[in-house]
């Protein structure tokens, strides 16, 4: 088998899911924009320059869907969905997400922002597999805590290695493809067979001229 691993914010969508998500509640009234705005852009810019702690910034945004259950935030993730995600997605991120399963490879979304925001998203771009940050659940509701390793930085290659073997695949054996922009996926593609950056922060930039990787611009 031959793998396509793709990031999500600012490589296919224009744009980071969980920054979005956030902006999102707040228009809607669910968020004081008093005190999420400002924690929000410190996120993203502590984000971008690969600086900021990675259990903070899972849990910050995990924490907006608290103390309520996935059934009471279906209405509002598909119309988030529709709204602000769609018109996001880049056309040249689907079309090469389509040139690989026209090749027979098999597809995969690697990101940080949790599975109950990304999951419509992969579902969207008809990719079966995810793998996203957990958020725990307890009694049926968001505990406003993360689950598991975390998927983001190195734990990105720790999940994803976890789930070769859940498929009884050999991590080593397989020809892989990765896609990312931020130099925190810098282990990711380090790991995979074929490294190309997209839409590239100016660390991973760096990083891809020293070491010969492909830059893209899809946006």
């Amino acid at each position: 088998m031959r793998l396509a691993l793709f990031d999500l914010d600012h490589t296919l969508l224009d744009g980071d899911s969980d920054q979005l998500w956030c902006d999102f509640l707040i228009d809607k009234g669910l968020l004081d924009k008093a005190i999420f705005s400002t924690k929000n852009e410190a996120m993203a810019r502590d984000y971008k320059s690969g600086a900021v702690d990675v259990q903070a910034f899972c849990e910050f945004y995990i924490g907006t869907l608290t103390l309520k259950s996935p059934q009471d935030w279906e209405p509002l993730r598909q119309e988030f969905l529709s709204e602000w995600v769609v018109p996001r997605l880049c056309a040249g991120g689907k079309a090469q997400i389509k040139s690989h399963q026209i090749n027979g490879d098999h597809v995969v979304m690697t990101t940080a922002t949790n599975r109950f925001i990304t999951e419509l998203t992969a579902a969207f771009l008809g990719i079966q597999e995810l793998i996203a940050t957990e958020a725990e659940i307890h009694e049926g509701l968001f505990t406003g805590r993360t689950q598991g390793v975390l998927n983001m930085r190195e734990g990105k290659v720790t999940r994803l290695k976890a789930w070769c073997n859940a498929q009884n695949l050999q991590w080593e054996q397989l020809e892989s493809w990765g896609y990312s922009d931020s130099i925190n996926d810098l282990p990711l593609l380090e790991a995979v067979t074929h490294a190309t950056v997209t839409q590239g922060d100016i660390k991973l930039r760096a990083e891809a001229a020293k070491r010969g990787w492909p830059q893209i611009e899809w946006f």
